[in-house]
């Protein structure tokens, strides 16, 4: 006969925790995490008060429960912390963070002029100067520091039903962990200063299931990587995402350009992307490889957020470059070669946005066998957009076998005079349109509603 043992309770005020937030938690609550693990395992119980830490190691075999009431925040003394996370745990097994309490990172920022060259928004910026905008952009303060959650190696994670607000850096950073659920959470970032801040940030991780969560993120909300951040980069893979409503003013839904293996085997559906500057994201700048994917049942609505942010209310973004196509810093030489996309369907889709719809392959390596299947676009104006580049609805090029199925694209208002034709598809073979639906836009009847150039193999229905 097998004999349970009691289950063990930790509770962090028996440790010398105060529940007064301005009181350092730190030691008591990585003492009771100790002492957890170190008969076995069982739950660290942070009961309803306000507990300020640095740094918190976890353990194997750990349940970190914050009740209902319950705040931990990051400290604004940078001493604190020994890792990059406030909550940390590397080649570490059955790791649980649940409750219905929050994890607060204090995230503050100042504006100050933009003084350095970043390559990724500096067109933007040479649009601002031109338009006459202010220069000044937010900056985490000094004292913000770290993500709210930060896991390296570990496996069997799971994450539920907490709040992470206010991060000052990516909310949770996950790097090459296996058998990941988070489910429930809520993740907040500031829409307007909050540069760095990222939802979930799944790096090389396996076996991944995200569902039933609210992101609203500075920066981009769900983005995977394949990364070599904390060691040899390995594919992100095996990932399945639901029931999520999302918001950025970056990228809600990005296959991140910071690949380098490959972010493959992925299926999201039953999601609502609001407020975005951008929708969903396929990118590709080192080398690495997407395939295998399906996003479906998905509504997207897209706005113009600020100059310093990557998007332009873009519904639907594909990217596939080299990074010195962009950055001249890079050293060609030592670039990996182009990367790949191949086998991605998106399906079901309703979006919106004030920008152009761009699927940009490469002409080394065009992306493969890409459906949209029952999508319907409709392009908005923006007339107060300084930075507005919007142009023709949806444009595609550098692709091979290419299906666009019960695709229309529409105008919901006609004053815009930089809209042109809906769809035009360049440098593209095998393609199949049928049951495409376009018209030019009112503000330039001229314009041919549909552009094929330099396209082969063409069946029309």
């Amino acid at each position: 006969m097998t004999t349970l043992l009691p289950f063990h309770v930790f509770n962090v005020r028996d440790f010398g925790a105060t529940g007064q937030k301005s009181d350092d938690a730190q030691l008591a609550i990585q003492s009771a995490i100790d002492a957890c693990a170190s008969t076995g395992g069982g739950m660290v119980y942070l009961p309803p008060g306000q507990y300020t830490s640095g740094t918190l190691h976890l353990r194997s075999h750990v349940r970190l429960h914050l009740e209902a009431g319950a705040t931990l925040y990051s400290s604004k003394n940078r001493a604190a912390f020994d890792k990059q996370g406030l909550l940390y745990a590397e080649d570490a097994e059955n790791i649980t963070l649940e409750g219905r309490g929050t994890i607060h990172g204090q995230a503050t920022y100042e504006r100050r002029l933009h003084d350095i060259r970043d390559w990724y928004i500096y067109p933007n910026q040479l649009l601002a100067e031109k338009a006459g905008l202010p220069l000044l952009r937010p900056f985490p303060t000094p004292d913000s520091y770290g993500n709210l959650v930060q896991f390296i190696r570990c496996s069997d994670v799971q994450i539920r039903d907490l709040s992470f607000v206010h991060s000052p850096s990516w909310t949770m950073h996950l790097f090459c962990c296996d058998r990941v659920r988070i489910d429930g959470v809520f993740v907040s970032t500031s829409l307007e200063d909050g540069v760095w801040a990222d939802g979930i940030d799944p790096d090389g991780c396996r076996d991944l299931c995200i569902a039933n969560c609210t992101i609203e993120t500075g920066d981009d909300a769900l983005v995977f990587y394949s990364s070599s951040i904390y060691g040899p980069a390995r594919a992100c893979e095996n990932i399945t995402v639901t029931n999520c409503r999302l918001s950025s003013a970056s990228s809600a839904l990005k296959f991140c350009d910071g690949n380098q293996v490959a972010i493959r085997n992925v299926t999201i559906e039953n999601c609502v992307i609001t407020n975005s500057n951008r929708g969903i994201a396929f990118m590709v700048f080192d080398g690495g490889v997407i395939e295998n994917v399906i996003v479906t049942n998905v509504v997207v609505e897209c706005r113009p957020f600020d100059w310093f942010w990557w998007g332009d209310a873009d519904p639907i973004h594909f990217n596939l470059i080299r990074r010195s196509e962009i950055d001249p810093n890079i050293d060609v030489a030592k670039e990996p070669a182009i990367g790949a996309m191949r086998n991605i369907m998106l399906r079901n889709i309703i979006a919106q946005g004030a920008g152009s719809c761009r699927i940009h392959g490469n002409q080394d390596s065009p992306i493969e066998n890409l459906t949209l299947e029952n999508v319907r676009l409709t392009f908005a104006d923006a007339p107060h957009a300084p930075l507005d580049k919007s142009g023709d609805g949806l444009s595609i090029d550098h692709v091979r076998n290419l299906r666009l199925s019960d695709v229309e694209i529409r105008w919901a208002t006609s004053q815009h005079s930089h809209w042109r034709s809906a769809l035009v598809v360049e440098h593209a073979r095998d393609v199949i349109l049928d049951g495409v639906r376009a018209q030019s836009s009112p503000s330039a009847p001229d314009a041919p509603a549909v552009v094929l150039k330099d396209v082969g193999d063409v069946i029309t229905s």
